[in-house]
């Protein structure tokens, strides 16, 4: 929350910024999301919020799905389930269609995120050129396939879920921008934002122990994007990684 509100407004001036979304399933203390933080970063300038498997972590933010847009669960979760897994932002005369998508390998048994994209785009594509996709997944491999797949039917298709920032970005031919994982906005003097000597005691001597976050070296991390907003294709994507 501090490296959002301190570092956010310097990258909105310096690329002149049109919109920006985040990934805020982490930002209540290490896991989920509650209604007051996210208004909150909608309040430091964020624009739309995406998640994923750690969204159900906060009971209070059910009832909120439901009603604030804004906000995403995956959409390959049960059509039963709180909120929704795609939207439309508009600002300044811009209309972006977000999905939000969960991977299957190594996580929950949800619906396929390759069938479900297809009915999300499906959803938008008549109105609406630009496109992002957050896929909030645990194999690099599955990251890669989505991007393939998409590659040409969205804009870009960015990685999320294992707080490590991977160096692939790229432009795929067709036209939509990737990347692996994102990285994550939180203190790196740590094991993936939490306290190193929890997690060690728990690799070292199999002890289970209580994951607390870190403290130290907070970087903000993520990546800026230029879109042709008349065709939807990416032009360019910039990985970003700033220190508080």
């Amino acid at each position: 929350m501090e490296a959002v509100k301190a570092i956010l407004p310097k990258l909105k001036q310096e690329y002149s910024l049109d919109l920006v979304f985040a990934n805020a399933e982490n930002v209540a203390g290490g896991s989920g999301v509650t209604p007051k933080l996210a208004e909150e970063l909608f309040n430091y300038g964020i624009d739309g919020l995406t998640s994923g498997d750690h969204i159900w972590k906060r009971k209070e933010i059910f009832p909120f799905l439901d009603t604030e847009k804004r906000l995403l669960r995956p959409a390959n979760y049960p059509l039963e389930a709180p909120g929704r897994g795609g939207a439309v932002i508009e600002k300044n005369g811009l209309k972006i269609g977000v999905i939000n998508l969960a991977g299957r390998i190594f996580m929950e048994g949800i619906r396929s995120p390759f069938e479900i994209a297809r009915e999300e785009i499906g959803k938008l594509r008549e109105e609406i050129k630009v496109i992002i996709v957050d896929f909030h997944a645990e194999a690099t491999s599955e990251k890669v396939a989505l991007g393939w797949y998409l590659d040409g039917k969205v804009s870009a298709v960015l990685g999320t879920h294992t707080h490590i920032q991977t160096a692939d970005e790229k432009i795929l031919p067709q036209g939509t921008a990737y990347i692996t994982d994102l990285g994550m906005t939180g203190p790196y003097d740590s094991v993936i934002g939490r306290k190193k000597e929890n997690v060690l005691q728990r690799f070292v001597v199999q002890v289970p122990t209580r994951f607390e976050v870190a403290q130290g070296d907070v970087h903000l991390c993520g990546a800026i994007l230029e879109i042709d907003a008349k065709s939807g294709k990416a032009v360019s994507i910039v990985r970003v990684d700033e220190k508080i």
